[in-house]
């Protein structure tokens, strides 16, 4: 199958688009390759690979671009990872989230509409759930309230998928991703951010008192979920929790980083911040049943491997 990947230079989206090629499947990427982060970062994430792929460089708000794009790619499915990410930056820059993660959306559903493409796959998140009390969340949950601009764009962005599926006759599957990590992790990412600061010896910052508690999710689980959905032929319209379901405090996920690493942090305590939900917990049941879904990398392995990583890719740069 022929396979456009939006964001496919990203963190998730260059380990998706090398599993894609792993299993002979045709791959294309559309990245905009903004300054979110360094965008040297994203060119490297797909350097091993780029002579394999074809690389559109667009925005997923230039409506024009994305019809070009797809109306001309073959493509038999979209995996749409593209979006502005971030709780807190979205706080400062709603407009922004909102032209990027909900109008970027629907030009790609009406593109992939218009060239009659029968597969979309989409990013949401496990912001979405907001402040729910009962844990761990289900899919079929009522989501009567977010609390960031980021998690009300990804939500509007499922439901925009909703409609084209059940308008246009669309296979769409909306995949709430919990806390992901592992190699080539965004760097402004809690782990791989504390993960540099405690190397270095410099301060963190600690919001909160270290007891809202997060299902961290490795990498390699994560794209397994997502390839799963490739041959998914459930309900028309679905979405699935992917995450480990095991929860992680803040001050757990500090001590594994310190242990691993053999050094101790420098903490800075701040307070809570706006926006930042106090729990995350995917019940997978659904997804084992209907994706055979099976995460294998708890967070005691995958902080080494992700530390691992991070102080290999230091070495490389120190000697090059």
């Amino acid at each position: 199958m022929k396979v456009l990947v939006t964001g496919g230079a990203g963190f998730i989206g260059s380990h998706l688009v090398e599993r894609l090629l792993g299993t002979g499947h045709v791959v294309d990427v559309l990245d905009e390759f903004n300054d979110y982060y360094d965008p040297r970062i994203k060119r490297a994430n797909l350097q091993a690979v780029q002579s394999r792929i074809g690389i559109h460089e667009a925005d997923i708000r230039d409506a024009s671009a994305v019809n070009r794009i797809i109306s001309s790619g073959g493509y038999g499915c979209i995996i749409h990872l593209a979006a502005r990410a971030g709780v807190r930056p979205s706080i400062k820059e709603p407009r922004l989230y909102i032209d990027a993660n909900i109008i970027g959306t629907y030009n790609l559903l009406e593109a992939s509409r218009q060239a009659g493409i029968k597969r979309f796959i989409c990013a949401s998140s496990s912001s979405v759930y907001g402040v729910l009390k009962t844990a761990p969340f289900r899919e079929d949950m009522a989501l009567t309230q977010t609390i960031s601009p980021y998690a009300a764009t990804k939500l509007a962005a499922e439901q925009l998928c909703s409609n084209y599926s059940h308008l246009y006759n669309i296979r769409t599957i909306n995949l709430r991703f919990f806390t992901v990590y592992g190699p080539r992790q965004r760097p402004d990412l809690a782990i791989h951010k504390f993960t540099r600061f405690i190397h270095e010896g410099r301060p963190i910052d600690q919001y909160g008192d270290g007891s809202a508690r997060r299902d961290y999710t490795y990498i390699d689980d994560i794209i397994q979920g997502v390839m799963a959905c490739l041959t998914y032929e459930g309900q028309l319209c679905d979405v699935f929790n992917l995450g480990e379901s095991q929860t992680t405090t803040l001050t757990e996920l500090i001590h594994a980083i310190e242990e691993t690493l053999g050094k101790k942090a420098i903490i800075n305590r701040m307070p809570d911040q706006p926006g930042d939900v106090p729990l995350t917990y995917a019940d997978i049941s659904k997804a084992r049943a209907l994706l055979s879904y099976n995460p294998t990398t708890k967070i005691k392995e995958g902080i080494p491997k992700f530390v691992d990583w991070y102080l290999n890719v230091r070495r490389e740069l120190a000697a090059a």
